[in-house]
């Protein structure tokens, strides 16, 4: 059985990051993954587990993808219909929903169904980008939770956010002017808006959680 973990490089992540923080993850667990960035479909179907990251524009990062002969077949066979653990990072999770209303509404995988919207702080003190460190508010019981503690800081780089249809499928917020999404999921998929592989000691450990997930 497969050991790899695909991070898959479809030209809008940031994958040496990503990289290093899931081989400190594998080596600190003790699992073996091997990390394997790849634009290969077939790695991506016969990998144990798939990170998807994100960095930019919803449409930019969708086009990149499905510009991949095969990959969102590859990852459809692979996530939604043989349940392969997925994590979704920043815009790799934000293209889980069905559309992304950045410049134009332009669809996504459609996995959590939802939209994708632009972040509005009533408080002229907040910017946009969100950028820096936030509280988590864990909403709901996870394996991946597991030794984290409610109102644990991780760092948010991000314009936009994820808005699902299924309030069931909140896993954990953050505030900025209000309660946004920085977790979602449903059976054997996840996505944070925040970057596990710039959250230091709580990131890599959200990793080795990853890593052990069973779904």
């Amino acid at each position: 059985m497969s050991t790899a973990v695909a991070l898959i490089d479809y030209g809008s992540g940031n994958l040496r990051s990503a990289e290093k923080a899931l081989a400190r993850a594998a080596g600190d667990s003790g699992t073996g993954h091997e990390i394997v960035v790849t634009a290969d479909p077939d790695l991506v179907a016969d990998a144990e587990r798939i990170v998807l990251p994100g960095v930019g524009a919803f449409a930019d990062c969708m086009r990149g993808l499905t510009a991949i002969p095969g990959m969102v077949d590859a990852l459809e066979d692979s996530v939604v219909r043989r349940g392969t653990p997925f994590l979704g990072i920043c815009v790799g999770m934000q293209l889980l929903a069905d559309v992304g209303r950045e410049h134009g509404d332009h669809m996504g995988l459609g996995w959590i169904k939802g939209e994708v919207v632009r972040l509005a702080p009533s408080e002229r003190a907040l910017k946009v980008p969100h950028m820096g460190w936030n509280a988590l508010s864990l909403l709901q019981p996870h394996a991946l939770f597991e030794g984290m503690a409610d109102g644990t800081d991780v760092y948010f780089v991000h314009s936009f956010y994820i808005r699902p249809s299924n309030a069931a499928h909140i896993l954990a917020t953050t505030d900025y002017a209000g309660s946004i999404p920085a977790i979602v999921g449903r059976d054997n998929i996840v996505g944070t808006q925040f970057h596990p592989e710039k959250s230091q000691a709580e990131g890599l450990a959200f990793l080795e959680r990853f890593l052990k997930w069973r779904p």
